[in-house]
């Protein structure tokens, strides 16, 4: 408990879908408890970047067909409107007998030191810092791929993205793009990056659709593994139609200059290499003050989301990992998962720092899976709940169901009324701008 005179500190460290949404509703629910003379705990926020994106997107973002500025959500804005603290910088450590964070000193691009290092206290905390890409050891990747895990990965290859275009058209030279990973960030990703080109030969680059290829490669039989063969099948077929180069059974061994080097010693050429195969927890969370992790790096948390080795210290979404009881595997690294456990812990974590009583088992809800093919399909699997569990459907309807996760999300962060007018400017937007990023 926090000392006397001082207000219950609950820190939550990632501005992911959990972390933002957590912050949000539970600083609404205490800033209107204060507001009524009654105390209440604070909330402080710790990211190291500056804005909130909702991660189901950023390929959107990595290709240019959705426009970044509009999604950016400035963590200081929300915070002054939902009633948190907001504290740049990366985690870096955390003392569990003082109940301290390490926070990493946030520097300018010139070397300055902006804030120092700090320590911030925490009564309860909060992990929730998502996941990145797992290269699982391959030679090259790191050196040579692309990665799109975070806001500033994706704008940076959009950007890579774009200049090679140009090149491609100014000089007349081959444009080869190359995804590793069939799950569905790839398959997102690959269809977006045919829609930048079909609308980009619409805008004038007419010598760009006989030089630019793009290529995905799953090392496993199928694409999309976790959703039912059916849409996995159908996928490959359209894809395939829309002028991507699918390929399955194509395990990558090294990643080079100018392509990769797969299992049977076949080489696949690529100037621009993109590696979405794979997810595993950041590197540190392995060694974050003896807290118990598993596979991958993820934190081992008890069913109520506490970490094993601490009931202070909770953990969410891709950097947590829990198996039900039961289940063959742990819970997916998704959003759908992520945006649950935050509203489990909205619902109990007043109840947990008023009472001390432990928040009750989460139980999760397998609301099915949908894939964007940008504007050309969308499939989509109901789950394994309800009267329709485990049918398919595919088009607008499918379409229509992606869109509405997001808006979701966004109702989430900015209530029902400024939800609706975000969603109205993004419509508007859409029909004013330009479709894809030109500056």
């Amino acid at each position: 408990m926090p000392a006397k005179g001082k207000p219950y500190q609950l820190v939550i460290v990632g501005g992911g879908v959990a972390g933002i949404e957590i912050a949000t509703s539970l600083g609404r629910k205490w800033r209107g408890a204060r507001r009524r003379g009654q105390s209440a705990p604070e909330i402080t926020l710790v990211d190291a970047d500056f804005a909130h994106v909702w991660k189901p997107i950023l390929h959107t973002i990595a290709a240019g067909t959705r426009d970044v500025a509009q999604q950016n959500l400035a963590f200081v804005l929300q915070a002054r409107d939902a009633g948190f603290a907001y504290q740049p910088g990366a985690l870096t450590g955390l003392d569990r007998a003082a109940k301290e964070i390490v926070v990493a000193p946030l520097m300018a691009p010139d070397g300055r030191t902006v804030i120092p290092e700090r320590r911030i206290a925490y009564d309860t905390l909060v992990l929730a810092i998502g996941s990145e890409a797992n290269d699982f050891g391959t030679p090259g990747v790191k050196d040579h791929c692309r990665f799109i895990d975070s806001r500033r990965q994706a704008i940076a290859f959009n950007h890579e993205v774009r200049t090679r275009m140009l090149q491609a058209v100014a000089f007349e030279q081959p444009l080869s793009i190359a995804i590793v990973g069939g799950g569905a960030t790839g398959v997102e990703l690959a269809a977006e990056l045919i829609q930048l080109l079909d609308i980009s030969t619409g805008l004038g680059a007419k010598g760009l659709a006989g030089l630019m290829t793009v290529t995905l490669m799953e090392a496993g039989p199928r694409l999309l593994p976790a959703f039912p063969e059916d849409i996995s099948a159908a996928t490959e077929r359209r894809l395939t139609s829309i002028g991507i180069k699918v390929m399955t059974n194509a395990k990558v061994a090294a990643a080079t200059e100018t392509g990769f080097t797969l299992a049977d010693g076949s080489e696949v050429t690529a100037g621009l290499k993109v590696w979405a195969a794979g997810v595993k927890a950041p590197g540190l969370l392995a060694s974050l003050d003896g807290l118990e992790t598993g596979r991958n790096n993820q934190l081992r948390i008890e069913p109520n989301l506490a970490t094993t080795r601490d009931p202070s210290i909770f953990a969410v979404g891709d950097c947590a990992s829990l198996q039900p009881a039961g289940a063959s595997h742990p819970l997916p690294p998704t959003a759908q998962v992520a945006h649950q456990q935050a509203h489990h812990l909205v619902t109990y974590l007043p109840y947990w720092i008023a009472s001390g009583r432990p928040p009750p088992p989460f139980h999760n809800k397998d609301m099915g899976a949908i894939v964007s093919l940008s504007e050309y399909d969308a499939f989509a699997s109901l789950g394994r709940l309800g009267l329709f569990r485990g049918v398919t459907f595919r088009g607008r309807l499918a379409q229509f169901s992606h869109e509405m996760l997001y808006r979701g999300h966004q109702q989430k962060i900015f209530g029902f009324w400024r939800g609706g007018i975000v969603w109205f400017l993004d419509w508007l937007n859409a029909r004013v701008r330009a479709p894809v990023k030109l500056d």
